[in-house]
């Protein structure tokens, strides 16, 4: 018997107390770190309290929470506004299905948004725009699995996330606030990792200052109501200075000189003096407008002057790539065409349909478990990487032609 063999019985307890060991470690952390969390709400109660929170209320929002939720951190940590290219970022949100769609609940909520549209000067595209980027038109809500607790997420931001522990707190006690109206109930009081809730994603605060009650039922109901929601939104956009009737921005041709100058502000009438021009070719409307040049995909990508509006809808979300998708989506709803100057990119783009067919052909061979939508995300592109190994492609997650052929 070879020397090795004849250790492996005196081993084996060995190894099955080192996992049980390790195991038990795991388990007291993880009760430490309940512990911990327990602790801090039991110690929150006080401030909320400060800050006019009953307690009955206080404890009926925390009923049943007493752990942090460890999928909160991680969804903190990935912001698509921030990690994605712009190609990526407009691809699963500026798209055939999203304007198709778009157009249809313009029809179909017409009535509405032009009472909307009337009461608060926002154009009913933008706000279409706002609801496809937020909710996916109200999909998102219809998905329990992608909703969780507000309470306990702002929660675990508060006790967790060093960064955001300010902002978690403020948004507990609005949440809180929001219950002790009686009006929105615990189980209603469901959202993002980051707190946002209903159609239109307000937060607390934001809820509490630009709520409103649209169909006149005596709740502002942005859970259920789609008026209230359309309407909470479009309050958020004019009380931030929405200019009605005017554009968030243009596409232009830049010349080489004037491309040194992107970020700066300048009137649009300095801008046309500089040579810069619409790039349909059409007159500016308003040289005294103040306007932005900015190249959001690079000096190879689509130019812009970025207007008011712009500045307006980075209100609700405060990103170049987020404001960008909401006004080209609500100009693509409204009619209007793609850029004329594409945004660069690394393969041609898939329709939706060979979206559909790529998300298909992974979940057949087992690496893909997600709706399939045509929306290329993080789980699509888990499993265009996995699949790109087992094909000895380059790993790189993205959509190509190339690996469409290759599964094919």
């Amino acid at each position: 018997m070879p020397t090795f063999q004849r250790f492996i019985p005196r081993l084996l307890p060995c190894l099955l107390g080192l996992g049980l060991a390790i195991a038990s470690l795991t388990i007291t952390q993880s009760a430490l770190a309940d512990a911990g969390f327990r602790k801090w709400v039991r110690g929150f109660e006080g401030v909320a309290r400060k800050n006019g929170v009953p307690r009955s209320v206080y404890r009926r929002a925390f009923k049943g929470i007493t752990s942090p939720d460890p999928e909160v951190i991680e969804l903190a940590r990935y912001q698509p506004e921030f990690r994605q290219k712009l190609w990526m970022y407009f691809d699963s949100r500026v798209n055939e299905q999203s304007i198709a769609l778009g157009q249809s609940m313009k029809d179909k909520w017409g009535r509405w948004l032009s009472r909307i549209e009337r009461k608060y000067g926002v154009e009913r595209e933008v706000l279409l725009a706002i609801w496809s980027m937020e909710s996916g038109y109200g999909e998102a809500l219809t998905k329990p699995k992608s909703l969780r607790s507000v309470i306990r997420s702002l929660a675990t931001l508060a006790y967790l996330d060093k960064r955001r522990r300010k902002f978690a707190r403020s948004q507990l006690i609005a949440a809180m606030k929001i219950l002790a109206t009686g009006r929105i109930t615990t189980k209603q009081l469901r959202g993002s990792w980051a707190g946002a809730m209903g159609h239109t994603q307000f937060i607390p605060t934001s809820y509490i200052a630009y709520g409103q009650d649209m169909d006149g039922n005596g709740s502002k109901d942005i859970w259920g109501s789609v008026p209230d929601a359309l309407a909470t939104a479009a309050n958020l956009l004019r009380r931030n200075g929405w200019r009605s009737g005017q554009t968030w921005g243009y596409e232009v041709k830049v010349p080489r000189k004037v491309a040194g100058l992107a970020g700066k502000s300048r009137t649009v009438g300095n801008w046309a003096k500089r040579g810069v021009k619409r790039a349909n070719g059409r007159p500016f409307p308003r040289s005294g407008d103040k306007a932005v040049l900015k190249f959001p995909a690079g000096k190879n990508g689509p130019a812009f002057l970025m207007l008011k509006n712009f500045y307006v809808i980075k209100r609700y979300n405060n990103s170049d790539k987020y404001a960008l998708a909401v006004g080209h989506l609500a100009d693509r709803i409204g009619g209007a065409g793609d850029f004329r100057r594409a945004v660069p990119r690394p393969y041609k783009k898939l329709s939706l349909n060979e979206a559909i067919e790529l998300q298909n052909r992974l979940a057949s061979m087992g690496l893909y478990e997600g709706e399939i939508d045509g929306k290329i995300g993080s789980g699509t592109r888990s499993a265009i990487r996995k699949a790109q190994i087992r094909l000895k492609m380059n790993p790189d997650g993205f959509e190509s032609p190339k690996l469409l052929q290759r599964l094919r």
